[in-house]
């Protein structure tokens, strides 16, 4: 469970320049649905984050669930193609066409994140802010929730 501030310190300390308010989390998207119901229990979980010059993904740990001090993936924006997103059930699927060839991504809609990972991951406990659990200090913000529909629009624009 990392804050955005988190994010964006492993970000800097890695050399690169996070852009404000375009960090999401994904998973790399499954081929078909027995990937996607395989991986349900096992599924790894990254941040994306845009930078000044480049897609930046780095990966939660499978245990902690928190950050990883690691960059996991680079994709300098001079190196897409093509960048397509769209609704893929309850998730949306973007697809990254690069010199190295397609990779594919999911970041859950944030209608339901504080119900799903992307909430748990990127606010805290699931339920939190959404009412369910009350209000008050234990409210935290859910960057995921915050950032996607500008962070979608951002990519679709490359």
């Amino acid at each position: 469970m990392a804050a955005e501030k988190k994010v964006n310190k492993i970000i800097k300390d890695a050399g690169y320049t996070p852009m404000e308010g375009r960090a999401i989390v994904v998973t790399y998207a499954p081929a078909n649905l027995s990937e996607q119901i395989s991986r349900f229990f096992s599924n790894e979980f990254f941040v994306l984050q845009m930078c000044t010059d480049s897609l930046v993904l780095v990966p939660f740990g499978k245990l902690a669930l928190d950050l990883k001090k690691e960059v996991a993936l680079e994709i300098p924006y001079d190196r897409i193609h093509r960048a397509e997103v769209r609704e893929d059930l309850l998730n949306y699927r973007i697809e990254l066409d690069t010199e190295d060839g397609l990779i594919a991504l999911s970041a859950q809609q944030k209608e339901l994140s504080e119900f799903r990972s992307s909430g748990t991951l990127a606010a805290g406990i699931s339920g939190l802010g959404t009412g369910q659990a009350g209000a008050g200090f234990l409210k935290p913000e859910n960057w995921h929730r915050a950032n996607l529909d500008a962070t979608l629009e951002a990519l679709k624009e490359l």
